[in-house]
C-alpha cells in the first residue's frame, strides 16, 4: 500500500506532493559518465515533500501510516492557526475536511 493510499482509507481531504533537490545525511548515488570510465557524485539528490493538512485527532494517525509505507524522511508537524477554503467559505476544521 502506498501513503497516498493509506491516507484515502482515513480519510483526509487532500495532499500534495513536491519534488524538491537537496542534500541530507546519505549522498545521492553515483552517476557513471564518459562511456563508464568516470564515476561522478551529485551534490543534490531529489527528495520528495509531501503536505497535509489534518485535524489534531487524526495526526496520529496519519503519521502511524506514512512510517508504515516509507523507511526513510522526517516528518515535521506543525499547528494551522487558521484555515480558510475560499471557494466553500469554510472555515478552520471544516475547511480541510
Amino acid at each position: 500500500m502506498t501513503i497516498s493510499e493509506g491516507l484515502k482509507k482515513i480519510p483526509v481531504g487532500g495532499l500534495t506532493v513536491t519534488k524538491k533537490r537537496g542534500r541530507g545525511k546519505n549522498p545521492p548515488p553515483e552517476i557513471h559518465a564518459s562511456k563508464g570510465t568516470e564515476v561522478f557524485t551529485p551534490q543534490f539528490g531529489d527528495k520528495y515533500l509531501l503536505e497535509v493538512i489534518v485535524p489534531d485527532s487524526k495526526e496520529e494517525e496519519v503519521i502511524k501510516i506514512v512510517r508504515q509505507n516509507t523507511k526513510i524522511g522526517k516528518i515535521f508537524v506543525y499547528p494551522v492557526v487558521r484555515a480558510y477554503d475560499i471557494a466553500t467559505g469554510k472555515k478552520d476544521e471544516n475547511a480541510i475536511e
